[in-house]
């Protein structure tokens, strides 16, 4: 087996939150092909106790500690050099040597990068296969932060947002190929990064759908007679964050007024201040970490994911399909999923939409109806399998060696506002 360098912006384990559960299954299926030579950030103290468990998928690992109050600190002074603050963040020198030392003695030929901050380790490598998977469009993120954000935070955000753009281009050039989490995510970068379309391509974040069963046994965790709602992702994340206090301020009331039996639940790790005051509201609860979320899913009614900054493929409501369970979801957090609003999903565009969709599902009670075709398509087109295959097919192809033409320098194309891209079946087939 050849030799292959994955470098991770954080331990791809455990696959308990987006980012690691994509970048883990893709360590997983790696291992099977190649010798890995893995470097990573640990950012979280608890995370530390995987380390064993990671290094048994692999020939070589370096794990390098961050601390995010001080890489914040070291972020700022990319304002002196009109460079995005995120390669300050993700700058450590002792990942820099090993990376230097495993290119030279192992005679690397394949290379991929989860994230574009971890490209800065990998530069003017030659003879190698060279494959970035941004997942999704960091740079658009920063941008949707800057218009929901008060001066001078504002400010710095739409200078992330485009300098990081900037950069994300500079790599789509010079990489071999260029991959985002759904089609949606893909035709977007193609819009802003043009002369690197033909480049870029994708492959959709999967399911373990035998895991994530309806047919299995689960403790119930509600009280009986209680309807309830819930939202699952990790709770000191921003999106998610906003998502859950727009939904219990100004959608669940009316919910709650017409079902005085609903629920909503907020079921999620390290929650922040203001998610914990939301529990102070009638009939939401805050959960903080559980030991397994399934029970949440499997024993409530519906799952709402009510996501107004998003970009990528959601695992939230990746999982709560794969449960056979209704979901009502924004157009963000739907974007990307190959599914019929109405029939395997709900979009709900405002808080007056989702209020009306919700207090309709819980009186039709039609959770047996759109679970079932809900599950059929995470089995039909989310299992991880087929979306890895594409990876290792694009690995396996030789390197490009011809002079790159694209110049990524010219002002991008930057919407002012970017529309949610939300596939349907019968226009995707």
């Amino acid at each position: 087996m050849d030799h292959l360098l994955y470098l991770t912006h954080r331990i791809p384990y455990p696959p308990n939150k987006g980012d690691k559960i994509r970048s883990y299954h893709l360590l997983k299926y790696l291992a099977r092909h190649y010798h890995v030579h893995l470097g990573t950030f640990i950012d979280d103290p608890d995370d530390w106790q995987y380390v064993n468990t990671v290094r048994q998928l692999c020939e070589d690992t370096h794990f390098a500690s961050l601390n995010p109050r001080t890489a914040r600190l070291r972020s700022l002074g990319a304002l002196m050099m009109n460079r995005p603050l995120t390669l300050n963040y993700y700058r450590n020198n002792d990942l820099q040597e090993w990376v230097r030392k495993v290119i030279k003695t192992q005679a690397i030929k394949r290379v991929l990068i989860f994230s574009s901050a971890m490209t800065q380790y990998v530069t003017g490598i030659q003879q190698a296969r060279c494959i970035i998977d941004f997942v999704d469009i960091d740079s658009d993120k920063w941008r949707q932060y800057a218009k929901r954000k008060p001066w001078p935070m504002s400010w710095l955000y739409q200078r992330e947002a485009r300098l990081l753009l900037r950069y994300e281009r500079q790599i789509a050039c010079t990489y071999d190929a260029s991959l985002f989490v759904s089609e949606a995510e893909a035709d977007l970068f193609k819009q802003l990064a043009p002369e690197s379309a033909e480049k870029t391509g994708f492959f959709n974040n999967g399911v373990d759908s035998d895991y994530f069963s309806p047919s299995r046994e689960y403790p119930d965790p509600y009280q009986p007679n209680m309807a309830a709602i819930v939202f699952t992702g990790a709770m000191d994340y921003w999106p998610n964050v906003d998502a859950v206090r727009w939904f219990a301020q100004e959608i669940f009331p009316v919910v709650l007024a017409n079902h005085p039996h609903a629920r909503f639940y907020i079921v999620g790790s390290r929650p922040t201040a203001a998610v914990q005051e939301l529990a102070q509201l009638p009939g939401v609860l805050v959960t903080g970490a559980v030991a397994d979320v399934r029970p949440y899913l499997a024993h409530a009614q519906l799952a709402v994911a009510p996501l107004r900054i998003a970009r990528g493929l959601q695992n939230k409501v990746l999982e709560a399909m794969a449960m056979a369970k209704i979901v009502i979801a924004s157009p963000q957090a739907a974007e990307g999923i190959l599914a019929t609003s109405g029939k395997e999903l709900h979009i709900a565009s405002s808080s007056q939409e989702f209020s009306r969709i919700i207090i309709s599902m819980l009186a039709s009670k039609a959770e047996e109806h759109y679970g079932e075709t809900a599950r059929a398509r995470i089995l039909a087109d989310y299992e991880w399998g087929r979306s890895l295959a594409h990876v290792k097919a694009l690995l396996d192809e030789a390197p490009i060696t011809a002079p790159k033409s694209c110049k990524p320098d010219k002002n991008p194309w930057i919407p002012q506002e970017i529309p949610h891209l939300i596939t349907f079946k019968d226009e995707q087939r």
